[in-house]
Parts: C-alpha cells; sequence; structure tokens
C-alpha cells in the first residue's frame, strides 16, 4: 500500500465552506481509479485555509499513472485546481513499521 500525503493550501479569499463541499463531490472521481483504496481530507487547526490530503493507493503507478493519465482526473481538476495557491506538494510514502 502506498500513502499519497498532499497540503492543500485555499486561496485566503476563497469560501472555505465552498471548498469543502466541492471536494466532497471530487470523491465520485478518485474512488472510481482502479487501486483507490481510501481517502480523507483534515484541516488545520493553525491555519485555517490549509489542508491535509491523504489516499491510500494499492500501487504508485494507481495514482501517477492511472488516476492523474485519466480523464476523471480531468473532472477532479476542473473541481478543485482553482482553490489551490501554492499548487499542492505531493508526496508518497510506504509504511516502514
Amino acid at each position: 500500500m502506498i500513502l499519497e500525503a498532499a497540503y492543500l493550501s485555499v486561496r485566503p479569499e476563497a469560501d472555505l465552506a465552498t471548498f469543502e463541499a466541492d471536494f466532497k463531490l471530487a470523491g465520485q472521481y478518485i474512488s472510481s481509479i482502479k487501486g483507490y483504496i481510501s481517502h480523507s481530507l483534515q484541516k488545520c487547526l493553525e491555519v485555517p485555509n490549509r489542508y491535509l490530503l491523504l489516499v491510500q493507493w494499492e500501487t504508485l503507478e494507481d495514482h501517477t499513472i492511472g488516476f492523474r493519465q485519466s480523464d476523471t482526473y480531468q473532472d477532479w481538476k476542473a473541481l478543485l485546481h482553482h482553490y489551490y495557491e501554492p499548487f499542492p506538494t505531493v508526496e508518497h510514502f510506504t509504511e516502514v513499521s
């Protein structure tokens, strides 16, 4: 299993409730991809417009190829990417212990 961690900074002028509602809608896109296991969106307590997206994938390629190179990703991107400034930092992790 691979854990994707994405730090999301929502533009300060954006309505956070609208972002969160759109993110919930976007869940249908990511969850339809082969290799998807689960995801959660966490809101930062110290910085109100910062979020942490955690996604579990079966393999790295399920995310980097299966999702990112899909037509479904274009729908995800259209719904969410205009909220971010700067663009999210995305890293992938594997369990050690």
